[in-house]
């Protein structure tokens, strides 16, 4: 066997964090450290190896080519030492699959499957941490995600999952007490429920070729409270079926208007490395599950 030392334990930890988080700010952030504490810690691996793991960038870090083929290989390595610690553990029967989701899915949908994904898979605990922020999973705070954007948006993306078309959303009766909506182009006179600055309406708009530079003075922390305020009665609100499949069926939410385009899609985000037989079977579930309750946007 070769006689290679071991490089600081402290060295690789920054260095995973900076590789995965694309920044030494952030990565101090996750480890609690200062910035130039990581940045010591990621020359000192360097010096170490005799190589550049990073290109240093005015935005953060990018890994060279050499960065990450090392990083793929330790993550791993990373993640055995954690696996190795939590089987010595009392608790090491236990089996949790910890999920971050984007809140509207979570709420929605996905939270009331809970009892059919324990019965289907027993001794499996499952964990929902609805997040409405999140670009990527490490496998330590979770074991997979659910997110919601455009294609390419997430670098981790494993599968797009599903493509539902949008559409706005109120109550019967907000609608019945506004004038007749016969255009798209009439919703932007009325109370539209945002919660972002008005790019996802602005997107909603611009696929149907009308120019929009709506913005708001009132922003929701997630699509799932911009509905809620829908429900309340106080304006129109964007949805896909995914969302408000219920309330349609409920007659609680109605569409504003026939006119729905498709944006942006549910995607599966995993960490980098093997899967644990758990999550490659929530994968499978997952796919299986939302082709059964949404087969038309499933299509799409």
């Amino acid at each position: 066997m070769p006689n290679f030392r071991l490089p600081p334990l402290n060295a690789l930890r920054a260095f995973d964090a900076a590789a995965r988080l694309g920044s030494y700010v952030e990565a101090s952030k996750a480890l609690h450290v200062t910035q130039p504490a990581v940045g010591r810690h990621v020359k000192l691996l360097e010096d170490w190896l005799g190589v550049q793991l990073f290109e240093r960038t005015s935005r953060g870090v990018l890994l060279t080519p050499a960065g990450r083929s090392y990083h793929l290989k330790i993550s791993r390595a990373l993640q055995q030492i954690i696996d190795a610690g939590e089987a010595l553990q009392p608790h090491a029967t236990e089996r949790w699959l910890r999920i971050m989701v984007v809140p509207g899915l979570a709420k929605r949908w996905l939270t009331p499957q809970i009892e059919t994904l324990r019965k289907l898979r027993p001794g499996l605990k499952v964990a929902i941490e609805p997040n409405s922020t999140f670009t990527e999973v490490d496998g330590r705070t979770a074991d997979l995600g659910i997110a919601y954007g455009m294609p390419g948006q997430y670098a981790n993306s494993r599968a797009t999952l599903i493509c539902p078309r949008v559409f706005p959303v109120c109550t019967p009766k907000y609608l019945a007490s506004i004038k007749p909506i016969r255009r798209a182009q009439d919703l932007m006179k009325l109370d539209l429920i945002h919660f972002d600055d008005g790019e996802w309406w602005n997107m909603w708009f611009r696929a149907l070729g009308i120019d929009a530079q709506l913005s708001s003075d009132v922003l929701y922390v997630s699509n799932d409270h911009a509905l809620s305020v829908a429900e309340a009665g106080q304006g129109i609100a964007l949805a896909n079926e995914v969302l408000v499949r219920d309330e349609l069926r409920a007659g609680t939410l109605v569409r504003a208007i026939d006119v729905e385009v498709a944006l942006e899609s549910y995607q599966l985000l995993t960490p980098t490395g093997q899967l644990s037989a758990d999550v490659q079977w929530f994968e499978q579930w997952l796919a299986e599950a939302l082709r059964a309750d949404f087969a038309e946007a499933f299509g799409a």
